[in-house]
C-alpha cells in the first residue's frame, strides 16, 4: 500500500496510526497471475483446516494434472471423483469443486479480465452463487488476489477481535458496529483491516512467556578465610575429687600374760 494510504488512516484514526508506527508499512499486493477459479478452489481447500494440511491436499490435487500450472475448469471436470477424494477432499468439498468448475465453464465465475470492470458488491453476488463459497471467501479474494483497497470483512473474527484489542474494549463489536466504525477508514478499509489483524498478533506476542535471562556468572575469586571464632576463656575444670582413703585403725593388742616364776627352794636337796 502507498504512503498516501498510511497518511490518510493516521490522520482520520490515531489508533490505526499507532499500529502503523508499531508494525510498519502494509505489504499487501495483488496476485496478478491468479484466476478467480484458482482462488475459489484454494479457498475451499483451506476451509476448516490449518494451512499445512490444506497445502498438502492442494499439492496432491495438482499432481493429478500437468505440472507447472493450476488446472483449467474443463480439466477438473474430466477427473473422476475418486481421484479428487483420494487427494484428501471431503465429499462436501468435492461437491463444491464440481460446482465451481461448472459455473466457471458457464461464465458465472468470470475470467480475471472481466472482473476488472465489476464493483466489489457485484463480484460478491456472483461468486457466492457457487456452492461452498460465502461472502467472507469472496472478500478474501477481493483483498488478497485482486488487491481491492476498500474491503472491510465485518464477519471476520480476527478483524473484530483486533478492533477490540486496539481500542481497549471489553467486548468485540458486532458486524454492524464495525461497519459503522469503519466508515472513517474509507477508501482504504482493506489496509485498516490488515492492521487490525496485526493488533491480534501483537497481543499474542506480548502475552507469550519470555525466556528467563541467564544469570551472569561471577569470576572466581580466592575464597576468603573466615577468622576463627575466639573461644571464650572458660575456667579450668576442678580436679575430680577422689574418695578419701579409709584408715584402718589397728585393734589394740591384748597384754602379754606374765611368765610363771619357779618358787625358790622347791628343788630337791
Amino acid at each position: 500500500m502507498t504512503p498516501k494510504t498510511h497518511a490518510h488512516l493516521s490522520k482520520v484514526d490515531p489508533v490505526i496510526g499507532k499500529l502503523i508506527k508499531t508494525v510498519g508499512p502494509c505489504p499487501l499486493t495483488p496476485l496478478p497471475d491468479r484466476s478467480p477459479f484458482e482462488a475459489l478452489i484454494s479457498a475451499v481447500a483451506h476451509q476448516q483446516l490449518n494451512g499445512t494440511a490444506a497445502e498438502t491436499i492442494l499439492r496432491r490435487f495438482l499432481a493429478l494434472f500437468p505440472a507447472g500450472r493450476f488446472p483449467l475448469p474443463e480439466e477438473v471436470a474430466a477427473v473422476p471423483d475418486e481421484a479428487i477424494r483420494a487427494a484428501g477432499f471431503s465429499r462436501s468439498k468435492l461437491a463444491a469443486i464440481r460446482d465451481i468448475s461448472a459455473k466457471a465453464l458457464s461464465g458465472v465465475v468470470p475470467h480475471r479480465d472481466e472482473l476488472a470492470g465489476l464493483p466489489d458488491d457485484v463480484i460478491v453476488e456472483r461468486l457466492t452463487e457457487c456452492r461452498g463459497v460465502g461472502r467472507w471467501t469472496v472478500e478474501m479474494f477481493l483483498m488478497f488476489t485482486l488487491g481491492r483497497p476498500d474491503v472491510l470483512p465485518v464477519d471476520d473474527f480476527g478483524v473484530r477481535n483486533g478492533y477490540r484489542l486496539a481500542y481497549g474494549l471489553d467486548e468485540m463489536p458486532s458486524p454492524k458496529e464495525l461497519l459503522a466504525a469503519g466508515e472513517r477508514w474509507r477508501p482504504y478499509r482493506t489496509t485498516a483491516s490488515w492492521y487490525l489483524w496485526r493488533a491480534v498478533d501483537l497481543a499474542r506476542e506480548s502475552a507469550a512467556p519470555k525466556p528467563a535471562a541467564k544469570a551472569k556468572s561471577k569470576p572466581a575469586t580466592a575464597a576468603k578465610k573466615k577468622p576463627a571464632a575466639k573461644k571464650a576463656n572458660k575456667p579450668a575444670p576442678a580436679p575430680a575429687k577422689r574418695p578419701a582413703a579409709r584408715i584402718k585403725t589397728p585393734k589394740p593388742k591384748k597384754p602379754l600374760k606374765p611368765a610363771k616364776s619357779k618358787r625358790a627352794g622347791s628343788g630337791r636337796a
